[in-house]
C-alpha cells in the first residue's frame, strides 16, 4: 500500500466535475491523502467510493454559507496538519459553487448566498490555510466563462457581469433581484469574483506556491443547474447533452480529468493564469482589474474574524 505523504484539500468533490477529479487524483497520485471539505450528507455517499480507489480519503464537515462554519472547519484542518494526523499540504481546490434563481437568498451572516459561497468562502478559506502549504504547491478556483458576459461565450443565456464591492455581497443588489436574470448575474458577477481572488492572490503568495483559475466551460450532468430556475434546467437536461458529442460541450469525467491536469501541472499555466478546459488563455477584458482586485482584497480583509479555539494537544 502506498503511503500518503502529501495532503490535498478540496471543496465540491461529491459530485460532478469535483467527484470525477478527486477520483482521477487519487488514482494518478496514490501519495495522496485527499481532505473531501463538505457537507456530512453528501460525503457519506461519495466516501465509499472514493476509498475504493485509496484508503487516504477523510471528511471535515462546512457549510460554505456560514462564516463561523468556514472558521471551525479551518481551525480543524490547521489542527490536523499542525499535529501530523495529516501529511504536509500541497494543493487546495475550491471548486464548490451555487448559482440561483435569485439575488435575494441571503446567508446566516446576511450576505448574498451566491457571492458569499463562491467568493467569500473561497477566501476565506485560503486565508486561513495558505500558511500551511509547503511548495511546491498548487491551489485551483473553479470560474466560469459565463463571466465573460457576451453571446460568444454564454449563447445569450447569461447577462453581463455588474460589478461593485460591496454592494453585491448584499441581497437585492441588483435590479429586480427576485428574478431568475438577476440570479444569473450574481452568478456571472460571482466568477468574475473569483479569478479578482486568482490575480490578486498570485501577487501575495511565496513564490513555488501558485494559484490558477479553471474554467470547464459548459458541461452537463453537474447538478449546477438544480437551483436556477427558468428555462436553464431544461436547456442543461434536454438541448445542451445533444452537443455533448462536439467539442463545444464536456461531461463530468473528461472535465474533471481536465481540472486534475490543472492541479497536477500537467497542463502548463503560471501562477494567476486562466486556464479554459485544457489551455491557458486570457479571460474577459473585465478580468484584468487590479484596482477592482485590490479593493476586493480590501473589502474581505476588514470583515470582522470568526475566532475559533484550536485544540492544543
Amino acid at each position: 500500500m502506498t503511503t500518503a505523504n502529501r495532503t490535498l484539500i478540496m471543496t465540491g468533490a461529491t459530485r460532478g466535475i469535483g467527484l470525477e477529479a478527486a477520483r482521477d487524483v487519487l488514482r494518478r497520485r496514490p501519495d495522496t491523502h485527499l481532505v473531501v471539505l463538505g457537507r456530512a450528507s453528501s460525503a457519506a455517499e461519495t466516501l465509499p467510493g472514493l476509498r475504493e480507489i485509496s484508503p487516504h480519503v477523510s471528511h471535515v464537515d462546512i457549510d460554505l454559507a456560514s462564516r463561523a462554519s468556514i472558521a471551525t472547519a479551518g481551525a480543524r484542518l490547521e489542527d490536523l496538519l499542525d499535529s501530523g494526523a495529516l501529511p504536509p499540504l500541497w494543493g487546495l481546490v475550491f471548486n464548490a459553487g451555487v448559482h440561483l434563481s435569485n439575488a435575494l437568498e441571503a446567508t446566516v451572516d446576511g450576505y448574498e448566498r451566491t457571492f458569499a459561497v463562491n467568493v467569500m468562502a473561497t477566501h476565506q478559506l485560503l486565508r486561513q490555510l495558505h500558511p500551511h502549504l509547503q511548495a511546491p504547491a498548487r491551489i485551483v478556483v473553479t470560474v466560469s466563462d459565463a463571466h465573460f458576459g457576451d453571446l460568444r461565450h454564454t449563447g445569450g443565456t447569461m447577462p453581463s457581469p455588474r460589478w461593485a464591492i460591496p454592494e453585491i455581497s448584499r441581497p437585492g443588489a441588483f435590479d429586480r433581484s427576485g428574478n431568475v436574470r438577476a440570479g444569473r448575474r450574481a452568478y456571472v458577477t460571482s466568477k468574475l469574483g473569483g479569478i479578482y481572488l486568482v490575480h490578486e492572490w498570485s501577487r501575495r503568495l511565496p513564490e513555488g506556491v501558485d494559484i490558477i483559475a479553471y474554467n470547464p466551460s459548459l458541461v452537463v450532468g453537474t447538478g449546477l443547474a438544480r437551483e436556477t430556475g427558468g428555462a436553464f434546467p431544461f436547456l442543461m437536461r434536454r438541448i445542451v447533452p445533444v452537443l455533448a458529442a462536439t467539442p463545444l460541450v464536456d461531461t463530468p469525467v473528461p472535465a474533471g480529468r481536465k481540472l486534475a491536469d490543472a492541479l497536477l501541472g500537467a497542463t502548463p499555466a503560471p501562477t494567476g493564469a486562466y486556464v479554459h478546459r485544457s489551455k491557458a488563455m486570457p479571460s474577459s477584458t473585465e478580468s484584468y482589474h487590479p484596482d477592482r482586485e485590490q479593493a476586493l482584497w480590501n473589502w474581505l480583509e476588514q470583515l470582522p474574524r470568526e475566532e475559533t479555539p484550536r485544540t492544543t494537544d
